[in-house]
């Protein structure tokens, strides 16, 4: 009996955690890659750290065990019935079951001639513009923008952070604990503009170095021009199939309406899929991932998960410790004696233990408040909600 061909469209974190999955259930199949990038898969949640310097342009590389990678090679076109691929060059490859893992593009700011950080040719550009810019721009105060902003520091220049939010990472965090990380940027010499649009808070001149990190989309194209459907990404049902023998994993995929673009998703989506494709578990079911966001960049830092915005806090206790000299926040939203929510800035010494308790349903216990504190802990206040 042959092996089952798997082609992979995409050569990203979705793509080889898909290809390290179906090696370690040895199922039987033959799995390629399909990666427009000239370079293997890399992790992407590193590109801002490669910027700061904190790792060499290559140590990001993902493992894809015995997969083939064909790196360079852009599929431009699927012929889902056919079970065929079309390459740039014009030559054609087939397939038994394909995963679409084309990733997202980022979302532009409209700002003429600014940098957008999504591979490692950006980080190599905006490296070349950096050594001869007067100050730094970026656009967007979301985890990439403040992670930008951080590594562009790092490298000495006046950086200055434009975001439309009324604080940074509001689509993550509450207002506290986006002005502890404003605190945080603050000292390593990046001024925030908030509530501002580039023009309001600082305009950009010919010698600044501007990166727009406005989010992304999800990368439908190829989808599309195939007949999949597609909403906002490639709409999946549990199973993550969009067509017979057609899947779609990571930050191009929408399941129950749901984009995500998180690693943490697609690397369990991956998991999913290829515990059904190797035969490991044929009904292995993807049913959504809890939100879960971490920065961890140098002094800049925080982890967040689960229901912990204002409108969690209706009917809930919250406990909340902060210490602004430190730029330091963590709160706890409970119900009864569950975590529902949480936000560490400055300080993710508890973070492993609440994230443990959170996905577990397990108990706070009777004292929930030391789920927060560590050997240097600070004023904390509680606050019960009715």
């Amino acid at each position: 009996m042959r092996s089952r061909r798997v082609a992979v469209v995409g050569a990203g974190m979705a793509a080889a955690r898909l290809a390290q999955q179906l090696q370690a259930h040895a199922g039987r199949t033959e799995t390629v890659l399909y990666g427009a990038e000239p370079e293997r898969p890399y992790n992407r949640a590193l590109l801002a750290d490669v910027l700061a310097g904190r790792y060499r342009a290559g140590a990001p590389a993902l493992p894809t065990g015995v997969a083939r990678v064909r790196t360079g090679t852009e599929v431009v076109a699927v012929d889902v019935r056919g079970r065929m691929l079309t390459l740039a060059d014009g030559s054609r490859e087939t397939y038994d079951e394909l995963v679409l893992a084309t990733g997202a593009e980022p979302a532009r700011a409209g700002t003429e001639g600014a940098h957008t950080l999504r591979s490692l040719a950006d980080v190599a550009r905006i490296s070349r513009h950096a050594d001869t810019a007067t100050r730094a721009v970026v656009i967007g105060g979301g985890v990439l923008g403040v992670g930008t902003a951080r590594a562009l520091a790092a490298r000495g220049l006046p950086v200055h952070l434009v975001h439309k939010g009324p604080h940074l990472i509001d689509r993550h965090l509450d207002s506290q604990a986006g002005n502890a990380l404003h605190t945080t940027l603050g000292r390593l010499g990046v001024t925030v503009h908030l509530a501002s649009t580039p023009g309001d808070g600082v305009t950009p001149t010919s010698t600044d170095l501007v990166v727009s990190t406005c989010g992304v989309r999800p990368r439908t194209d190829l989808a599309r021009a195939a007949g999949l459907p597609v909403r906002h990404g490639i709409l999946v049902d549990d199973t993550l199939a969009c067509a017979p023998h057609t899947y779609a994993i990571g930050d191009c995929a929408e399941h129950r309406a749901a984009p995500y673009a998180l690693a943490t998703t697609a690397w369990e989506q991956a998991d999913v899929l290829a515990a059904r494709l190797s035969g490991a578990d044929p009904e292995a079911r993807y049913t959504g991932s809890p939100p879960m966001t971490r920065l961890t960049a140098g002094p800049v830092e925080y982890a967040a998960f689960g229901a912990c915005d204002d409108a969690a806090e209706e009917g809930a206790d919250v406990l909340r410790i902060g210490d602004a000299t430190r730029g330091a926040y963590k709160k706890l939203v409970l119900r009864g004696d569950r975590i529902v929510g949480a936000i560490l800035v400055g300080d993710l010494d508890t973070a492993g233990t609440l994230t443990r308790a959170y996905l577990t349903g397990r108990p706070a216990g009777p004292d929930p408040l030391s789920l927060l504190t560590a050997p240097l802990s600070v004023r904390a206040t509680e606050e019960s909600r009715p």
